[in-house]
């Protein structure tokens, strides 16, 4: 599926994303056939020191992939340079259909952005934050900086712990803005906000194939369940 496809795809319509973070999720998602999930996260940081064998596996897997190779400041694992995250980039480039960068690695990782878009795969800008929730005009700054900075989405997670975090996070989503957003809570409110956000607009939807990776997300089979069982009771209005 080429990129410009994959973003109609997502207009009006969220994608549930499963993350493939460890070897047992590796092998959910060899299982995961079209339909099951719209999307697998390889989280190549999380494999770093032994790549090779994620990347034969990828062939046989039947959905499109995100590739992340994670800053360690924002949950990347294996303390990885810039010069390491660029190699693993490159090394699985060909496989994705999307690649998720974080904001603050944009200059660093200039390069692999310029062959991401000379080979069609489109780019997502992520902003993570782990412990804070952001005020809504510092996420509004980054759904911005992403747009300057030539990505094709935005996303941004977040703490959201308590009700007015839970509403800071979806002023992005109620306003009108220059990309499509991807936005998720972790956290005490992690799970609804994933139900609502995505109601509400958020156009990639993360779940777990065999064990969370972050407080607050659904079991991947299960998210998309609900996202369709909501979507029922829209239509039936």
């Amino acid at each position: 599926m080429t990129g410009i496809k994959i973003l109609k795809k997502m207009r009006g319509n969220p994608q549930v994303v499963g993350t493939v973070h460890s070897p047992g999720a590796l092998l959910c998602a060899l299982k995961v056939g079209p339909g099951e999930a719209d999307f697998l996260e390889i989280r190549v940081d999380n494999f770093a020191t032994n790549p090779d064998a994620l990347l034969s596996a990828l062939p046989k897997l039947r959905v499109p992939l995100i590739v992340t190779v994670r800053h360690p400041a924002e949950g990347g694992l294996n303390q990885l340079s810039f010069a390491r995250r660029r190699e693993l980039y490159a090394r699985f480039m060909p496989h994705a259909a999307l690649i998720d960068v974080e904001l603050r690695s944009f200059e660093k990782l200039a390069e692999t952005l310029a062959v991401a878009r000379r080979a069609g795969v489109k780019i997502i800008a992520s902003a993570h934050h782990f412990r804070s929730t952001p005020s809504a005009a510092s996420l509004q700054r980054s759904v911005n900086h992403a747009k300057k900075a030539g990505a094709d989405l935005c996303k941004l997670a977040a703490r959201a712990d308590t009700l007015t975090a839970l509403g800071r996070l979806l002023v992005p989503l109620a306003r009108a803005q220059p990309l499509p957003l991807s936005v998720m809570g972790m956290g005490r409110f992690g799970k609804i906000s994933r139900l609502l956000f995505a109601q509400a607009g958020s156009v990639l939807n993360y779940g777990y194939l065999d064990r969370p990776n972050a407080s607050g997300q659904w079991e991947a089979h299960l998210l998309k369940s609900r996202l369709a069982e909501l979507a029922a009771d829209s239509e039936a209005l």
